[in-house]
């Protein structure tokens, strides 16, 4: 990896790693849960912080050496992608891997694990910044708890 970026008066930056599953769209609820219940995946001041993308087409074809048979074809399969942050321990990492090695429904998950930086906000910065959502008529996204 290469060198850390410099922490600023306005964010600090972190080590870890992005990790990226592909999965069927109506299977990656179930993916999320088993890896959040091995990290909480905290970033800053909030926990439970995933991504997931809308649904591309992720394609293959079997090659008959695993436990299913030889696919002439190629094979097209609507899937998202889900991703998150983890800045744990190596015994967490592999706890959140075999997790989803467990609740994925193929043989040979898609899985992606980069090492890479974050920032991090500062506490109490900008708060009066035009462009944050409770300085502005509150959009749809915002939540219930947030408003007010």
């Amino acid at each position: 990896m290469t060198q850390k970026p410099q922490d600023t008066e306005r964010y600090l930056t972190d080590e870890g790693w992005r990790l990226i599953v592909q999965v069927p769209e109506d299977r990656a609820q179930a993916v999320v849960d088993a890896v959040l219940a091995e990290a909480n995946f905290v970033y800053g001041d909030y926990d439970r912080v995933t991504f997931r993308s809308t649904p591309g087409t992720q394609s293959f074809r079997s090659l008959g050496t695993g436990r299913n048979a030889v696919t002439c074809d190629t094979v097209d399969v609507p899937c998202v992608e889900v991703s998150f942050f983890l800045d744990v321990p190596d015994g967490v990492r592999s706890k959140v891997l075999r997790a989803i090695y467990a609740a994925h429904p193929y043989e040979e998950p898609v899985i992606f694990l980069h090492p890479c930086f974050r920032t991090l906000h500062i506490r109490g910065q900008e708060e009066d910044n035009p462009n944050r959502f409770w300085n502005r008529p509150l959009e749809d996204w915002v939540p219930d708890a947030h408003r007010g």
